[in-house]
């Protein structure tokens, strides 16, 4: 579930948030909570995206959104899919722009993660008031709130892991095996990849292959599988390079 963390969406204030986003999210919250109170035969994982920093990034925010992950299985945080498409839609509505240009990946900037974290940690270290469970991932999340490893080979990227249940780690260890390159090499060249197929420590690689292909790929192996020409890098898998660059990104009204 979508619940957006901020103060003036939840009660239904105005602003640049309800402007962007103008239904009361204050629905969304009592939702979860709802949900969570009578799970029984399924989970509920608070899906807290997208975090803008100047938007709804603040110790406020931050805050609403502990409370909130006590009423969730699983949390999962990221940042925002700010694409071509998207930056119109704030152009045409005169909104303040978030970043100074688009990505094709999620801007979640390296301070904003901190600060999130750093109050995960002293909740965690000082008993202060406690935390849900948070991952970086959505398949990390939904795979824990169901007890089983993750089915898009996350572990692969250690440093993903570090905010995870050990015992959530040990699952995913259990399960996660590198691939034998001829049989990958096999399959992917069936889904029309070129060039090269390789097998690291951390994925699959592979050229020509759009996403479906590569996920079925990461889906049937549980590792892996990247795109050569568009690489991942140390600590900012899946996230926009200008993103982890920034710090809080401009202040928004």
């Amino acid at each position: 579930m979508d619940a957006d963390e901020g103060d003036q969406q939840l009660q239904g204030g105005v602003g640049a948030a309800s402007a962007i986003e103008p239904v009361n999210s204050a629905i969304a919250a009592e939702s979860l909570r709802m949900l969570y109170e009578h799970a029984e035969r399924y989970k509920t994982v608070l899906y807290w995206r997208p975090i803008v920093p100047g938007l709804n990034g603040s110790d406020e925010h931050i805050e609403r959104a502990r409370e909130l992950s006590l009423h969730a299985h699983a949390t999962v945080f990221t940042g925002l899919f700010f694409r071509k498409q998207m930056a119109a839609y704030y152009e045409e509505h005169d909104l303040p722009m978030p970043y100074d240009s688009t990505a094709r990946r999620k801007i979640m900037p390296e301070h904003a993660e901190r600060r999130i974290l750093e109050a995960f940690d002293t909740a965690r270290l000082t008993g202060a008031a406690p935390w849900g469970i948070l991952f970086r991932k959505t398949s990390c999340g939904v795979a824990y709130a169901h007890g089983e490893a993750d089915y898009n080979g996350h572990y692969g990227v250690q440093e993903l892991c570090d905010i995870c249940p050990p015992e959530q780690i040990s699952l995913c260890a259990g399960a996660w095996v590198k691939p034998d390159l001829e049989e990958v090499t096999r399959e992917a060249r069936s889904l029309g990849a070129i060039g090269d197929v390789e097998v690291n420590e951390r994925a699959i690689v592979v050229e020509g292959l759009d996403e479906p292909p590569r996920y079925y790929l990461q889906h049937g192996f549980g590792f892996q599988c990247h795109d050569r020409k568009k690489p991942h890098h140390y600590r900012q898998h899946g996230r926009a390079p200008i993103g982890w660059e920034a710090e809080d990104g401009p202040a928004t009204p």
